[in-house]
């Protein structure tokens, strides 16, 4: 049980210093792990950081530092795109009291939906087809989560399990689709891919020309903004609430909680298959069989990005630049083997995330601990070995 003197404490903590605390502990731990490992971890940071690109604006680079960290910032806002997407489907129907670890499957059937658009509807122009292609793969993603919103609706089946299940089948059937004699491979007959999609679906570049940042991250941001104020200015963002904290006082009061929770997986959906489909018209530009094995990055970082935004727009974007910065700055290209194991490189972004995941549910735990303490003290009647009051 909580001692009575941390409750009122940790329930007073500001909603930002949760994350804040995560992060601040993850830091510490990964000072602790590179230390252990015979590394400086100031000087481990501090390459951590130029890798990332964010030094960018600093003005005492010289013009060769400067082009590189230009293509480090370049790196970090492509991966954050994604993750600004993927931290949505997972904050949306976490405020609806359901779990979305589907992310992964949302993503690869936004992918394969903007492949399949993109490499078939030769007859649409740009911007057209760009279009049609983004709307297509959020649709399929919101369709692909909205499977697992009915199965919750209406038989009860738990949504984590059925969207673990619904990942495997996007995996493989995404692997059956990209194969040799697929439906979706490419011409080469070769070799398991799609063909590359065509000119016309492609999202224009705009800053950048190696792997340039492409105009998916205004969408992402837009997304994420839109998220904040339909959450909490809208009918459905009340009754997504309303379902999350209470559903049996949500049904008394006359909101449908069964079309509440289909429609926050599908929302949740919708960000997902965006994420893909964004990436996919964005960057990639073609899909393999073997590519689905490596999507799990960008879909299970959006539940950290989820927790430690705290379900708050702004806080979504800070998590996402912050671990989009982490992945990329760990990545051992951008590291040198004298101050940084490769290695430990390779694995420290995941080590951070999790540590970040844990600290942020532990307090996040006790918050609701200390929420429920006066309430579970008033209802428990008196402690053994005192009177009651008359």
């Amino acid at each position: 049980m909580m001692p009575a003197g941390l409750a009122g404490p940790i329930r007073a903590l500001h909603p930002l210093a949760v994350p804040g605390l995560a992060l601040l502990g993850a830091i510490l731990a990964g000072a602790l792990i590179m230390a252990a490992s015979g590394r400086d971890p100031i000087a481990a940071y501090g390459a951590i950081l130029q890798g990332t690109g964010l030094v960018w604006l600093m003005p005492w680079l010289d013009e060769g530092m400067r082009a590189g960290a230009e293509r480090n910032l370049q790196q970090t806002l492509l991966l954050a795109t994604p993750l600004l997407l993927a931290g949505i489907a997972v904050a949306w129907p976490l405020r609806a009291g359901l779990f979305n670890i589907g992310g992964q499957g949302q993503y690869i059937v936004g992918m394969v939906v903007a492949v399949a658009v993109g490499t078939r509807a030769t007859d649409l122009p740009f911007p057209l087809l760009m279009l049609v292609a983004i709307v297509a793969a959020t649709v399929g993603g919101a369709l692909w989560a909205a499977l697992a919103g009915l199965l919750r609706a209406r038989w009860q089946a738990h949504e984590v399990i059925s969207t673990i299940m619904l990942n495997w089948v996007a995996i493989f059937g995404a692997r059956w689709l990209f194969e040799v004699g697929g439906p979706l491979q490419g011409a080469n007959t070769a070799v398991p891919r799609s063909d590359q999609v065509l000119a016309a679906a492609r999202i224009p570049a705009i800053w950048g020309d190696l792997q340039p940042l492409h105009a998916g991250i205004l969408v992402a941001l837009a997304v994420v903004v839109l998220f904040g104020v339909v959450l909490a200015r809208t009918q459905i963002g009340f009754q997504t609430r309303v379902v999350g904290a209470n559903p049996d006082a949500a049904r008394y009061s006359g909101i449908p909680v069964a079309r509440t929770i289909i429609l926050a997986m599908a929302i949740g959906g919708a960000c997902g298959g965006l994420a893909g489909g964004l990436d996919l018209l964005g960057r990639k530009f073609q899909l393999a069989s073997t590519d689905v094995e490596t999507t799990s990055a960008v879909a299970f970082t959006g539940i950290a990005v989820a927790l430690m935004g705290r379900g708050r727009s702004g806080g979504i974007i800070a998590a996402s630049l912050f671990f989009a910065a982490l992945i990329v700055g760990t990545s051992p290209r951008n590291l040198d083997a004298a101050v940084f194991s490769p290695e430990l490189a390779a694995n420290l972004a995941t080590v951070l995330q999790g540590i970040v995941i844990l600290l942020v549910g532990a307090v996040s735990g006790l918050q609701v601990g200390a929420r429920w303490r006066p309430a579970l003290a008033s209802t428990s009647g008196p402690s053994p070995g005192t009177a009651e009051t008359p």
